[in-house]
């Protein structure tokens, strides 16, 4: 059995920094996710005038629960949705006039249903080249609250934005949703706000926050279960090979764990645990349609090992995952397609038939987007050959993933 050690969860960290500088206190986060787009959130903060303590294995950070320390200032989001999403929406409860970019990727990228919503609320928002997208000028005075109606069909990040918003404000938000897209990420908003103190409940569609504030924390950082999606992808195609991932079993905030199911209904056995999850290959990947709505940021992992099953696999009601860091859908075909394995993609699905794949001299399009570089290393194990256009993509959430994955590599 081989045991991964996957770095902290990058919608964890992202989640925990917001709120531990909302927070009354000193926070200290243990096992941060340690990459590019938490780092260029930690460095956001800095910029806007928070406390913010690096060491290893532990970051600290002084809450304000007033807002930002700067009356001025200039935020580059990189590549971090995250980031581009949720410190607007943390500058907008403070006082001063902020201004924030991010890279060509993440200026494509959609930011209107929440720049609507926070219009809506009275912050002064404003896009100066693209309406509903980076860059964005926030010229904050503090948020009153009330209600607002949000579509998050594109994203979740949008109401989990909003959400952690609502203790910051004068009286509270009541935020009513006419769509949602991964709902299990709004179930770690949910759940972290109230580690930190929050009053949150939820009737029907309608989510009230209370205008609590936050108080600061000692907070651990669980493995990141989308990054486990891949060494338990692996297991799967492997007769006897076992995978475990510590630190991510029964008490898990993430639903991408969930990914855990699909390959269970494939035919691995998956043994979740208080103390982890392990995965191990039977020799038996089956085909299957799954709808992958909540858990779809593991919809091109399941599409990287789909030619090995022995039927088709058609993944639906995954749209969302057009607007991600590239087109996904388009991106796992084209690349499927590039090692002879027969695809079809529709608006919100994609159909992959069994097949041998043909790694020889194909270069995978990777779109700078860690997903898919990920995702086809795992079908390199049985596609020998495979090269990628951008490897060093990966950094966004796992810096370390290509030395991990030639030393599990090793061991296949």
């Amino acid at each position: 059995m081989t045991v991964i050690d996957i770095p902290g969860s990058k919608s964890v960290t992202a989640r925990a920094l917001f709120l531990a500088a909302a927070a009354h206190g000193t926070t200290t986060l243990l096992k941060p996710l340690v990459s590019d787009d938490t780092e260029g959130f930690a460095e956001g903060l800095s910029a806007l005038g928070y406390e913010v303590r690096r060491e290893a294995g532990a970051w600290h950070i002084e809450g304000r629960p007033e807002g930002p320390g700067a009356e001025d200032a200039d935020v580059y989001c990189r590549d971090g949705a995250t980031t581009a999403r949720f410190l607007p929406t943390l500058a907008a409860a403070g006082h001063g006039t902020f201004r924030f970019d991010a890279s060509a990727q993440m200026r494509r990228r959609p930011l209107g249903p929440l720049t609507t919503a926070l219009r809506t609320l009275g912050v002064d928002l404003r896009h100066p080249l693209a309406e509903g997208h980076h860059p964005v000028t926030v010229h904050a005075d503090g948020i009153k609250g009330g209600a607002l109606t949000l579509d998050a069909g594109q994203s979740s990040q949008y109401l989990t934005a909003l959400l952690m918003l609502g203790p910051l404000t004068a009286e509270g938000l009541d935020i009513t949703v006419t769509d949602l897209v991964s709902e299990p990420y709004v179930e770690i908003t949910l759940a972290m706000m109230r580690a930190f103190g929050a009053e949150v409940t939820r009737e029907d569609r309608t989510y009230r926050v209370a205008p609590t504030g936050y108080r600061a924390t000692t907070y651990a950082i669980e493995p990141d279960a989308s990054t486990s999606s891949y060494f338990f992808a692996a297991a799967a195609l492997e007769a006897g090979r076992a995978v475990t991932v510590p630190g991510l079993g029964t008490g898990a905030l993430q639903g991408d764990l969930g990914f855990v199911d699909v390959l269970r209904r494939m035919g691995a056995e998956v043994d979740v645990t208080a103390s982890g999850t392990t995965v191990r290959g039977t020799g038996t990947l089956r085909g299957l349609t799954v709808n992958m709505r909540d858990i779809s940021d593991t919809m091109p992992t399941l599409a990287a090992i789909a030619p090995f099953a022995d039927g088709p696999v058609r993944i639906e009601d995954v749209a969302n995952t057009r607007v991600k860091e590239c087109d996904r859908l388009d991106a796992c075909a084209e690349n499927l397609r590039r090692m002879g394995v027969d695809v079809a993609t529709g608006p919100d699905w994609i159909e992959i038939w069994p097949g041998t794949p043909d790694g020889a001299g194909v270069e995978i399009a990777t779109h700078g987007d860690h997903r898919i570089v990920m995702s086809f290393a795992v079908t390199g194990l049985r596609a020998p050959g495979v090269t990628f256009d951008d490897p060093g993509c990966v950094r966004k959430t796992f810096p370390e993933f290509h030395r991990v994955f030639e030393e599990f590599r090793g061991g296949v």
